[in-house]
């Protein structure tokens, strides 16, 4: 079961919409930039002109016109930069803006689904998630380790919570860089508050930005999806459950939040095995985020699956005092 008509119609319309807003914003800086610089006007119009007569040469064949008018246009171009730039404009203040430059808003490249298309049908189907504000207020810009102390050495880590929350935001960083080179799995441990959450959408948020398909899911959504897809029920949803089981293991990142938090059975610890599995098999990258300990990891699903985990997962220990439990103390809950 593909997506439904209208549902793809309101992606597209989407893109036909934020087309039309670049082609907007286009539009007024050119006219902003003829009222401050008005040689420009007459720069565009020449460059107009001698691309008709292109269109006239190449009708008759004449290449060696054509690479005489081109040459002409070329210059001009350069010289429409350089007036830019002496009147304190960025050079590319008249080039159209794209938010996917790889497929220039169009959701297809040779008539295949752009990853920011395939990106768009994700975020239709959990949009329950609300992801995309949440990484608006959610991301490295935002981060901070005002809320990490030095005043104390952890006997775990052997570090304070501040230099332990600057090594992992580092390796997040790190892992970021190399996403596309190294297939690496994260395992977020730490106790409620400590910012494992905020650091997934930080990641998730560098990754969508870079074209990156990425799914986040709590450990309740996860298993909810996975007991319709197992048991064939009917669902009111964008998707089929089978559809969003093929997106869960195929995603090039999925964030499975609060592991533990779910009703642990059976059922969940096969399925969680299935999961992981299946994705290392497949060399797509997993973050997992839990309360849990490692020996908890255990005692709530299995040897097979901390196996996985200890031999596929770097592992992040995050310390610290509950920053929500501090923001409202302090008044500054956001």
């Amino acid at each position: 079961m593909a997506l439904k008509n209208d549902q793809y119609s309101q992606i597209l319309r989407e893109y036909e919409e934020g087309r039309f807003k670049k082609k907007y914003e286009l539009d007024n800086r050119i006219q902003e930039a003829y009222q401050a610089i008005p040689k420009l006007k007459e720069l565009d119009d020449e460059i107009i002109s001698l691309s008709a007569e292109s269109g006239r040469q190449a009708l008759f064949g004449n290449e060696s016109a054509l690479d005489d008018l081109k040459e002409k246009v070329s210059a001009l171009e350069s010289q429409k930069i350089q007036l830019l730039v002496d009147n304190g404009y960025p050079e590319n203040y008249l080039s159209m803006e794209y938010n996917c430059s790889k497929c220039k808003d169009t959701g297809l490249i040779d008539n295949e689904k752009c990853n920011c298309f395939k990106q768009a049908v994700a975020d239709l189907i959990y949009s329950g998630s609300n992801m995309k504000s949440i990484l608006d207020r959610e991301n490295f810009k935002t981060f901070s380790f005002k809320y990490y102390s030095d005043d104390y050495i952890d006997e775990t880590t052997g570090l304070s919570p501040l230099s332990n929350m600057q090594k992992i935001v580092a390796g997040c960083k790190s892992f970021i860089r190399h996403f596309d080179k190294q297939k690496e799995n994260l395992l977020f441990l730490g106790n409620t508050g400590v910012g494992k959450t905020f650091l997934a959408n930080c990641i998730a948020k560098e990754l969508l930005d870079r074209g990156y398909i990425v799914i986040y899911l709590t450990a309740f959504r996860l298993f909810d999806i996975l007991e319709k897809y197992k048991f064939g029920k009917e669902v009111d949803s964008t998707l089929s459950p089978s559809k969003q089981f093929d997106y869960i293991l195929d995603c090039d990142l999925l964030i499975i939040d609060d592991l533990g938090t779910e009703l642990s059975n059976s059922f969940t610890t096969s399925q969680l095995y299935l999961i992981i599995n299946e994705r290392l098999l497949r060399e797509k990258s997993t973050l997992i985020s839990t309360n849990l300990s490692l020996d908890n990891l255990i005692t709530n699903y299995s040897e097979r699956i901390y196996s996985r985990i200890i031999s596929n997962y770097s592992i992040r220990r995050i310390i610290g005092e509950d920053i929500r439990l501090h923001k409202a103390v302090s008044g500054t809950l956001e």
